[in-house]
């Protein structure tokens, strides 16, 4: 055990190694009914790859600013009646700083939508604090991990946050509340990879994604350089070691928003871009999502917008009114991205009950996913993508990441025949689920397993 590890578990682990892991392994597979809410983009830290760190850091910005209560729940119950969500992602900014997010907390419980906060944690240092999230019906909390000791304190530019952060896992491992790990793969992190995997491991988080630095929202405007983001090349030796580790400690591990050619074929069914994403429980329904990205649903001020086809739905009386046309009430907001975010919407009003469980609605996920690979977030093929078997299943490379180092680390594989199937490679890992999930999870699949009961996981041990 490094240094570093070993001083950051004796804040984040108690004495006796108490673990909160209350996940359950399946291989079951549905759609995701996953919401996803963002407060405000206000927050106590600075991470220099965060994709909204422009609105965080300009108090005039529109969306800095935290929504009323009111509003916030408004947006939650139009997620459960009209999309067919059943659990949500609350985030900010930081979501432990809103006013009155122990009330949102039990008002999503209550009315089915199983909350979850993306965190820093830092707040969580307080034992009193995390017992009342507890009190208020918490699923479980998604924290980002960005590193360990000095380095996450120089990442988040903020000193001491690395042991309040671990402080907060011990104090959800002693109350009992599971937690999740994200981990953004920026060059600094990258010689900690290992260590957070132990992390992971040893303080019972049930799950880690490792996420590639993108050129999503305010990251577009050049923040990215040849100092912050590692090549593809560089990113594959520490990552393979901690992918080892993980699938051999029996932890679920997730590498998103990355070219499949990144890992080796044995990990490949550890690889999510936009067209695996609706599988995977813990990400966000594309339907729903595509409203709750709409201006109006994201900052303060403003009226909350009915979804598009909210005429031909009668169950949400309260939100009955014309849909009127968002680039005439944000004129200085009519931009590529939001006539993107308008064209998704109004494409999911179409398909009519967003909830159904069909091929035509699986379709559409993947219709919605190539929209946003390629028109929302900028992915494109370069050099070599061309020859690549995975090409139909794979997003491509950064819009950017060519200007930067060439198409260094692409490298094309080749099978004999094209993979069209999404699903072709993630089918076949162990999930976890929270036990919230499991009855509509697997009202028509084989049972969770209780246990891994000796069977051999992919992957493990090799």
């Amino acid at each position: 055990m490094s240094r570093i590890l070993e001083e950051a578990m004796s804040y984040a682990s108690p004495d006796g190694g108490a673990d909160g892991r209350v996940y359950l392994p399946t291989l079951s597979r549905k759609l995701t009914r996953r919401g996803i809410l963002w407060l405000g983009l206000t927050c106590n830290l600075r991470c220099h790859f965060c994709y909204f760190l422009d609105r965080i850091e300009d108090p005039a910005h529109p969306q800095h600013d935290f929504m009323s209560l009111e509003k916030a729940k408004a947006i939650c119950r139009t997620l459960v009646d009209y999309y067919g969500n059943n659990s949500i992602d609350i985030q900010g900014g930081e979501p432990t700083l809103y006013p009155d997010i122990y009330d949102l907390v039990e008002f999503c419980a209550l009315i089915g939508l199983s909350p979850t906060l993306i965190t820093n944690a830092v707040l969580l240092s307080s034992r009193e604090e995390a017992v009342r999230f507890k009190e208020a019906g918490i699923r479980d909390f998604l924290i980002s991990v960005q590193g360990l000791g000095s380095t996450y304190d120089r990442i988040v530019r903020r000193e001491g946050a690395h042991v309040l952060q671990m402080k907060a896992l011990r104090n959800l491992q002693e109350a009992d509340i599971p937690f999740r790990f994200n981990t953004v793969l920026s060059r600094a992190a990258l010689p900690q990879l290992l260590d957070i995997s132990k992390l992971t491991a040893g303080t019972g988080a049930g799950v880690v994604n490792f996420l590639g630095f993108n050129p999503f929202n305010d990251q577009q405007s050049g923040k990215r350089s040849v100092e912050n983001v590692p090549t593809y090349d560089e990113i594959r030796k520490p990552l393979e070691e901690a992918l080892n580790y993980l699938i051999a400690e029996n932890v679920e591990v997730n590498v998103r928003y990355l070219p499949l050619c990144l890992v080796s074929e044995r990990h490949r069914p550890n690889a999510y871009g936009f067209k695996q994403l609706p599988y995977d429980l813990h990400e966000n329904d594309y339907a729903s999502w595509s409203w709750t990205d709409l201006p109006a649903q994201r900052t303060a001020l403003s009226e909350l917008s009915p979804p598009f086809g909210l005429g031909r739905r009668l169950h949400l009386g309260a939100l009955r009114a014309p849909v009127r046309r968002l680039d005439r009430r944000w004129p200085k907001l009519g931009d590529r991205l939001h006539k993107i975010k308008q064209a998704l919407e109004r494409a999911w009003a179409k398909e009519g009950d967003p909830s159904r469980d069909t091929v035509a609605l699986e379709k559409r996920y993947q219709e919605d996913a190539l929209v946003r690979a390629r028109e929302y977030t900028g992915y494109r093929y370069v050099a070599g993508c061309e020859t690549c078997s995975l090409r139909s299943i794979c997003d491509g490379v950064y819009a950017d990441y060519a200007d930067l180092f060439g198409v260094e680390g692409i490298r094309p594989i080749r099978l004999g025949k094209a993979v069209v199937d999404p699903q072709h490679y993630t089918r076949q890992q162990f999930k976890v689920i929270h036990p919230l999930d499991r009855g509509w999870l697997e009202e028509t699949d084989p049972p969770v397993l209780e246990a891994y009961a000796g069977r051999e996981i992919p992957g493990a041990g090799e």
